[in-house]
């Protein structure tokens, strides 16, 4: 089995292949163009991404700066935006929905390492996919590990460590992350606190 199929197979490998490296280097050079980009050259920005990532779906939004391992594992669908310093640690796939927001300072991680010591000397590594549904808010500072499914219309808190699964149709906060209640009629009436949505 070769190292590229382990990256994508949830296999511990070691990451001490040259060509991997040179790979990963080109993906970086683009990433670098983006983030060099002025805020008039959204046409510009938009050719990069497609280029970028596997996939990017209409009308998608990232504000850089960027930060990703590779790019080419990432799948956005359409209409995602993403605020200042989303840091995508794509070394597998990351999958996300339709109308997903991001906030600020935002990190969906696929990578992990052996909790042995030896093996990490050894630069060991695994990685499980992250798929986050559609319509989920993902709020500032969070962080997502690997092998996690946010459900669609979820929202995740400012803050959170997300470690298990989120059902759909809840806000979940806190480190770790858990359900706090599920979205209801009530947020149909109020926006935030007691704020009344003006109809």
């Amino acid at each position: 089995m070769t190292i590229r199929t382990k990256m994508h197979n949830q296999e511990l490998y070691f990451c001490d292949d040259e060509g991997l490296a040179a790979e990963q280097t080109q993906c970086l050079e683009i990433l670098y163009d983006f983030n060099q980009t002025r805020p008039s050259e959204a046409a510009k920005r938009r050719e990069i991404l497609e280029r970028f990532f596997a996939e990017i779906g209409k009308d998608c939004y990232i504000e850089p700066p960027l930060r990703a391992n590779w790019g080419k594992h990432t799948h956005l669908g359409d209409y995602v935006y993403a605020n200042f310093n989303l840091t995508l640690v794509d070394d597998t796939h990351i999958y996300i929905g339709d109308y997903v927001m991001i906030g600020p300072n935002v990190t969906i991680a696929t990578a992990g390492h052996p909790i042995d010591p030896d093996l990490r000397r050894k630069i060991g590594q695994f990685n499980v996919p992250v798929h986050i549904g559609d319509n989920v808010w993902i709020g500032a500072n969070s962080v997502v590990l690997p092998g996690i499914t946010i459900g669609e219309n979820s929202v995740i808190g400012a803050g959170s460590i997300v470690t298990k699964d989120i059902p759909a149709n809840v806000v979940a906060v806190g480190n770790p992350c858990r359900v706090l209640r599920e979205i209801s009629e009530h947020d149909k009436e109020f926006y935030f606190k007691n704020l009344r949505i003006q109809r």
